[in-house]
């Protein structure tokens, strides 16, 4: 019996252990390979695309490169016109006479003679206090006056007869001066009494409470039946003058050379007042006054234009847009406003060229007005500009010009309305 001990497989073991460990990795590597092949084909399409909003391709300043279409654009012509030049402002509307009609004496108010809201006139009566005990004074001191008068026209001709028989010596110096004081003593008294009647008339009249100024009544401040003083702080009724009407409003200082420039030389400026949105007219008036200070804390100086105000449009205390016509350009070289652009080249426009290509044009702006921008210098009258479609143009890009947007500027509209300088 055979006691070995069979070989072991040990040699085996191992090289299928070491084939383990070596598996191949091709596979991994094929898969990377298709992985980026992936992402070369996705990406590859989005090379080719042009950037969105991007300039086109070239360099500056030459035209559009091949296979980029022009940009469609509205054209404008460079017209002359008139231009105003319009200083706006911010006003208030204030009335040129606004008072608190008070009674002047004591007394009970008998009668209420005005309707809320309505219109009167000067020395229309408002009001009535009980006039009674006014009367009665007045009656008495005209009594006291009557009384007094016959003693002076007695001393009178006690006088009369005093210097008579003074000049036949028939009495002495002294009763004569005595008349002659007397005389004048109650020539006194009988002023002092035509005072008192004058005052009891004065009384009388205030017994009748009137308008002082034309205009329009506001609400009432106190009923009939009450008793009124002269120390009543609200009075019987406010009356506020309306028609003319005025609006007081600021300007910067830096605009008063031009204005009293204009008003030296005899201008009269028209002045127009808009609601607060700035789209309806309110009423057209004139400039009136301007102050006679500079506000050092605004730098503003105010002035006032007066209206005429039959229809009630402006309110006392309400806010207005002003617009002050300084002075107007004649024959303005003028383009629509969205044709001035702004950037590197400072204030230019896009000067459209026969060959249907633009270039930038640098101007100087003056005054504007209903869209339209008067321009100083840079461009000649006939010059076309491009009004609409600016966003991707650049200097010597193509252009096209629709059929419609050419008719349209054939024939420019007249320039009217307000301006800002």
């Amino acid at each position: 019996m055979d006691t070995r001990t069979p070989p072991s497989n040990t040699t085996g073991n191992s090289t299928e252990q070491h084939s383990a460990r070596r598996r191949p990795i091709w596979p991994w590597f094929l898969m990377l390979v298709l992985v980026l092949a992936g992402l070369v084909a996705w990406r590859e399409p989005w090379n080719h695309r042009p950037a969105m909003g991007g300039p086109p391709s070239g360099p500056p300043g030459a035209g559009p490169g091949p296979g980029m279409s022009a940009e469609s654009v509205a054209v404008a012509t460079a017209t002359k016109t008139d231009i105003p030049i319009r200083l706006t402002a911010l006003g208030t509307v204030s009335s040129l006479a606004t008072v608190t009609v008070k009674s002047q004496i004591s007394g009970y108010l008998t009668k209420v003679l005005f309707h809320e809201g309505q219109r009167v006139k000067k020395g229309d009566l408002l009001a009535q206090v009980d006039p009674r005990l006014y009367e009665a004074a007045l009656a008495q001191y005209q009594g006291q006056l009557e009384k007094d008068q016959a003693l002076l026209d007695n001393a009178r001709l006690d006088l009369t007869r005093y210097r008579r028989l003074n000049r036949l010596d028939s009495i002495s110096q002294q009763t004569m001066d005595t008349g002659a004081a007397t005389v004048r003593e109650y020539e006194g008294t009988v002023r002092a009494d035509q005072g008192q009647v004058l005052t009891q008339k004065v009384y009388l009249d205030y017994c009748r409470i009137v308008s002082p100024v034309d205009g329009r009544v506001g609400l009432r401040q106190v009923d009939q039946g009450n008793y009124v003083t002269a120390s009543d702080t609200n009075g019987i009724v406010v009356v506020t003058r309306i028609d003319p009407i005025s609006v007081v409003f600021t300007l910067p200082e830096d605009s008063l050379r031009s204005l009293m420039k204009r008003l030296h030389a005899g201008a009269q400026l028209g002045v127009t007042a808009y609601d607060r949105a700035n789209a309806e007219v309110l009423a057209e008036g004139t400039l009136d006054t301007v102050d006679n200070q500079i506000d050092t804390t605004t730098g503003t100086v105010k002035l006032r234009a007066l209206f005429n105000n039959t229809d009630e449009n402006l309110f006392p205390n309400q806010f207005v847009n002003v617009q002050l016509l300084l002075d107007t350009l004649r024959d303005a070289i003028a383009v629509p406003t969205t044709a001035i652009q702004t950037g590197t080249p400072g204030t230019f426009v896009y000067l459209v060229n026969a060959d249907n290509t633009v270039s930038v044009r640098k101007i100087e702006t003056g005054a504007a007005a209903n869209g339209q921008v008067a321009i100083l210098s840079g461009l000649t009258a006939g010059d076309r500009v491009v009004a609409d479609g600016t966003d991707h143009l650049h200097d010597g890009a193509k252009i096209t010009i629709p059929p419609a947007a050419a008719n349209d500027n054939a024939a420019p509209k007249p320039n009217t309305g307000a301006a800002q300088p």
